[in-house]
């Protein structure tokens, strides 16, 4: 297969980065753990700053925590950025946002070893706190950028104990104060490529090597609170209770079934995180906390399952003698991904004689905010068995390399076809 330029993406250099980068917050049973703002998120910055460095990129760290690595232009064009997150999960895999930013640093050095001038800037870009973490805060950094976030929400968020957000950003190297400085538009980044696994099994049981993603879904969370009664579990006679977690529970079960009534492919609902108070074994819960996110491809749909979700826990809750409460802390709509991108990912494909399919994403990804101001394209390699968010995370690596080096002849194929008016 022929490539533009000649230009080839190195999986054995790709492969060695990608090993030692495993080894930041490994875990035993084959996973890493590496959340926002712990020791594990700072040494993996450091790493990657290393890394870029090595290989002559400019390195800057913003406001909000991104680690942007520049190679610069010939041209004054907008600058094309490639890359994901480097943040994991509790007890997640190696591949969920280190493959796409381990493959971009491979593409940029491939780039610069093979002599090729670039028009545009070129960078490579970890996002901040892509994942969940304990300011409620997902892809904290991509939404920065996009201008979703403002400075105030920012500077009052404080983590589950408390912990002021200024004081993580700081030690990552942001400072809130500055965080308008962090955003960009289209005049700033002209494209942006974001490299994933697919977290799921259509490509496996398609067995093809890579997918093109034409979309991303919207994703609505929930902060719950519900608050009962607490008292002795001996001495309450179960006519007296006002159990928050009995509440809870039938409050849990009433939203699954309001998903399941849909029969729809493109709706999918959680409850992944879930507290109770005071949690004691001889301690009638007086209150419950969790987190409901809902997951579609419509912004009608969405809300309407959230809307319905709400109304169903008003009614458990006042048949238990409960209250009820709900905030929303995540409002992310649906994203295309751009039609130009989309088209150079798959020219590219097709000429590399690599077989894709067309995939919709129902997982989040920083892709999205960056669709609301630039074009935006994604490339997905298969998850085997269609694991991720666990330690038994896995792709294989001539999946990835041949995605890589898609990575690669795209770039080039954008940096020659993309100007400021396109």
């Amino acid at each position: 297969m022929k490539n533009l330029a000649n230009i080839s993406f190195s999986g054995e250099r790709f492969w060695t980065h990608f090993l030692a980068f495993s080894n930041i917050g490994a875990l035993s049973q084959g996973g890493v753990e590496r959340p926002f703002g712990s020791k594990e998120d700072l040494e993996a910055r450091l790493y990657l700053q290393n890394a870029c460095r090595a290989i002559g990129l400019e390195v800057q760290v913003d406001p909000i925590g991104n680690l942007w690595a520049v190679m610069p232009g010939t041209e004054k064009l907008s600058m094309i950025a490639v890359g994901s997150h480097h943040d994991s999960v509790p007890q997640g895999g190696r591949f969920d946002g280190a493959l796409g930013v381990l493959t971009s640093l491979e593409t940029l050095h491939a780039l610069k070893e093979g002599g090729y001038k670039n028009r545009h800037p070129l960078a490579l870009v970890s996002f901040t706190a892509e994942e969940p973490n304990p300011f409620n805060l997902s892809t904290m950094g991509s939404r920065t950028v996009a201008g979703r976030l403002t400075k105030d929400s920012l500077i009052r968020s404080r983590d589950w104990n408390g912990r002021p957000l200024q004081e993580a950003i700081l030690a990552v190297g942001g400072n809130l104060e500055l965080v308008e400085q962090a955003r960009k538009t289209s005049n700033d980044l002209g494209a942006f490529l974001e490299l994933h696994i697919e977290q799921g099994k259509r490509l496996e049981r398609a067995q093809k090597p890579l997918a093109v993603v034409t979309g991303i879904c919207g994703i609505h969370r929930l902060d719950v609170t519900v608050i009962g009664e607490a008292n002795h579990a001996g001495t309450t006679m179960l006519a007296d209770r006002h159990d928050a977690f009995l509440a809870a529970s039938e409050i849990a079960l009433a939203f699954e079934k309001s998903l399941l009534d849909e029969h729809r492919d493109d709706l999918v609902g959680t409850i992944g995180r879930f507290e109770i108070f005071p949690n004691a074994a001889n301690i009638i819960p007086g209150s419950a906390r969790f987190i409901v996110e809902i997951r579609a491809s419509t912004v009608e749909l969405m809300h309407r399952i959230a809307s319905l979700f709400q109304k169903k826990a008003q009614a458990i809750a006042k048949r238990r003698g409960v209250q009820f409460n709900a905030d929303v802390i995540l409002d992310q709509a649906p994203e295309e991904m751009d039609k130009f991108l989309i088209a150079a990912l798959e020219d590219v494909s097709t000429k590399l004689q690599i077989p894709y399919d067309r995939l919709f994403s129902m997982a989040g990804h920083d892709a999205t905010h960056m669709a609301s101001f630039t074009k935006a394209g994604m490339l997905f390699v298969p998850s085997i068995d269609g694991k991720s968010h666990c330690q038994d995370e896995e792709s294989r690596f001539e999946d990835i390399v041949l995605a890589g080096q898609v990575m690669v002849d795209a770039i080039i194929q954008m940096d020659q076809t993309l100007d400021n008016n396109s």
